[in-house]
């Protein structure tokens, strides 16, 4: 069986990319796909998987300005050529699960948390902007949100790490 990993960046080992080094054990074959990489702050298990970067990755700053490219990442995501493989699995708190799945193949998210900053901690990020980047973000948000709800119909099964999970994935 051919798998396919996507987790939404890889640029420090926090408890998503825990999570992530649990799946290569379950899956030693995988191979990785994510906007953004920096293999320095990757463990050696993480490391030793072959990883396919979207075209964010050769935008400028991308590796520590990753999230300032997030308007563009679900296309960067349905860019990813996953003929081939027959378990597409999604590593998901920031766009990862928008994927395209070739016909026949399986696509299993397991949603660490929907993403917080355009749903129930939206008025935080927002908060924090200027007018102007309120109003961008506003914008982006809502297009974000409106993707992110018809990309779960490309989901055969969500996973959830709780029932609190759980229930926002419902929710959202």
């Amino acid at each position: 069986m051919k798998v396919a990993i996507i987790h939404y960046w890889l640029v420090g080992m926090r408890g998503g990319e825990r999570v992530l080094e649990e799946l290569v054990r379950l899956y030693p074959q995988a191979d990785l796909f994510t906007h953004v990489a920096d293999p320095a702050q990757l463990s050696d298990l993480i490391n030793s998987r072959p990883i396919t970067e979207s075209f964010i990755a050769r935008l400028p700053g991308a590796r520590k300005h990753y999230q300032k490219y997030l308007g563009l990442m679900p296309r960067a995501l349905e860019e990813f050529d996953l003929s081939g493989y027959d378990l597409v699995i999604s590593s998901e708190s920031g766009p990862a699960k928008g994927v395209i799945v070739p016909p026949g193949a399986v696509h299993v998210c397991y949603a660490h948390t929907p993403m917080r900053y355009i749903w129930d901690h939206y008025g935080a990020y927002s908060g924090r902007l200027g007018w102007a980047g309120r109003m961008y973000f506003s914008h982006l948000a809502h297009r974000l949100r409106v993707w992110d709800v018809t990309t779960a119909a490309r989901v055969d099964r969500f996973v959830a790490n709780s029932s609190f999970v759980a229930g926002r994935i419902r929710r959202y």
